[in-house]
């Protein structure tokens, strides 16, 4: 469990900055150029990359060079890892809420009777 754990967490790093998760929701459309990516941010193109290298260490894009160009894509496996950890966290709470609710209940039927 905790090898899981340590592949998830560049993941998340990732996904904690606004601007890598507006390139991956653009690249969810379908692979794109970098100068494509980085024109919708106000930032210096050397900025940008640093933050598609994040990206890239995490294993959430790879790219390819053709020529001159360097296009970028989404690689969805680390977001269905991360889902599926997730999905597990709202199960586990949903479980703890619901038993918690059950022992308010029991405590407030057992007070209302004394």
């Amino acid at each position: 469990m905790p090898t899981k754990r340590r592949r998830l967490d560049p993941v998340f790093h990732a996904l904690s900055d606004p601007t890598r998760r507006a390139v991956v929701e653009h690249l969810t459309q379908g692979p794109a150029a970098v100068s494509d990516l980085a024109r919708s941010h106000d930032m210096a193109l050397p900025s940008f990359l640093q933050h598609l290298k994040v990206l890239h260490d995490s294993g959430l894009v790879r790219s390819r060079k053709t020529g001159r160009v360097r296009t970028c894509q989404l690689v969805p496996q680390p977001l269905t890892q991360a889902e599926g950890w997730l999905a597990g966290q709202r199960a586990l709470w949903e479980r703890r809420l619901d038993q918690l609710d059950d022992y308010l209940v029991r405590l407030n039927r057992k007070e209302s009777r004394t």
